[in-house]
């Protein structure tokens, strides 16, 4: 009986320790709030300066063509990112989640809620369309176009172009005659189906 009678004791002293060290203290301690002076510091500021080569959270040491879409001479006429079978196949996940109820799933802007009376975009196989580049396409997404408003805040970076290459590869789709099939392509599917018409 005594041995657990001492356990009980030993097992009620360490909590009455442990609920002891609860407090407010940790929260009541000296603290500087964001850009209050200091004078602990030689300079009279709280806030440190960041070390040198320190990379942002929030941005890293990524180039600003991949997070705004513009180069040295405009909008960006090339994917700033590996150009890859993933990379479009998440394009097109992104695109029929964001994009396809105005623009469509085929791009010809004819989405879900243009049936419902919204109206239609310009279809990405017009001719202006066509023409305009990759990063024009990012663009539009980041900063809105018309009635299109910003995706930046929802659809990351990375996301956007991957809708953007995609877009770019639905274009090629739609708009592809028999001349853009490469001739090794060709003369496989001549032999695996018959005669290309």
């Amino acid at each position: 009986m005594t041995r657990a009678f001492g356990f009980r004791v030993a097992t009620l002293l360490a909590i009455v320790l442990l609920l002891a060290g609860c407090g407010r203290n940790m929260v009541d301690q000296p603290n500087l709030r964001p850009l209050q002076g200091s004078e602990f510091f030689a300079d009279g500021a709280g806030m440190r300066p960041p070390l040198e080569g320190t990379v942002s959270r929030r941005e890293g040491a990524v180039d600003p063509v991949f997070l705004t879409g513009q180069g040295a001479g405009g909008l960006v006429t090339e994917l700033p990112v590996e150009l890859t079978l993933e990379l479009l196949q998440r394009g097109q996940e992104r695109y029929d989640i964001f994009c396809s109820v105005c623009h469509g799933h085929t791009g010809a802007g004819d989405g879900m809620i243009v049936s419902r009376g919204f109206p239609a975009p310009t279809s990405f196989h017009d001719q202006r369309l066509l023409d305009a580049s990759v990063g024009y396409y990012f663009s539009a997404m980041t900063n809105g176009f018309g009635r299109m408003y910003s995706y930046a805040s929802r659809i990351s970076p990375e996301d956007r172009w991957a809708i953007a290459g995609y877009v770019k590869a639905l274009q090629l789709s739609q708009n592809a005659t028999l001349d853009d099939v490469p001739t090794d392509v060709r003369l496989e599917l001549e032999n695996s189906e018959g005669r290309v018409r």
